[in-house]
């Protein structure tokens, strides 16, 4: 399978980046082939133009890589933290700009937008993993949970990858050696229940 991972973190020090490439190793051992996107370290362009958001708008070739590598993946995993209920701007600019019409999605005949769009990305599976400072219960009660709409809702079942996970790991700030070593146990259970070994 062709699995691409997109990590969305500023620190290459940070647990995110533990996360995504714990992932990356397994997914690898399992004979996967891996495209990885580390867009802090690429200095991915977040900002989209005006003339690029049509369907048939005008798209550079970093962006048409992208494209093309999402419409190829049977398989997609996001690694970011949790910023203000949302992910880092870097990674909403990566959505505005490679989620786009006719790559991700489409709309039916004479719909002009307003309806529900068609899924066209042919991933059997979605994973994200995030990171915060907010203990459980308190994003559930207070907050909603609002980055489990954003990839559920309102990304991955509108793009047609309806199997999805997402687990939350923290609090991150206060968290021991021996606690993350037991979150990239579970990231490796996760990554191997839904991208196993080869046959």
């Amino acid at each position: 399978m062709k699995i691409l991972v997109v990590l969305g973190h500023p620190h290459k020090g940070s647990f995110n980046h533990a996360i995504a490439h714990t992932a990356i190793d397994l997914l690898k051992s399992n004979g996967h082939d891996v495209v990885f996107h580390d867009l802090y370290e690429e200095g991915f362009d977040p900002v989209i133009t005006h003339e690029e958001i049509p369907k048939d708008g005008e798209i550079d070739s970093v962006i048409r890589t992208h494209c093309e590598q999402i419409s190829d993946a049977d398989g997609i995993i996001v690694v970011h933290p949790n910023w203000w209920g949302q992910p880092p701007a870097i990674l909403k600019g990566w959505i505005d700009r490679v989620i786009r019409p006719g790559v991700a999605y489409k709309f039916e005949e004479n719909d002009r937008g307003e309806g529900v769009p068609v899924g066209l990305l042919k991933a059997k599976a979605a994973i994200v993993f995030n990171t915060s400072n907010t203990f459980h219960d308190r994003e559930i009660k207070v907050f909603g949970d609002p980055l489990e709409t954003i990839w559920k809702n309102c990304i991955f079942g509108l793009c047609g990858v309806n199997n999805f996970y997402r687990k939350m790991y923290g609090v991150i700030v206060t968290s021991t050696l021996e606690e993350r070593q037991k979150w990239l146990d579970d990231v490796k259970e996760v990554v191997n229940r839904f991208f196993p070994c080869k046959s």
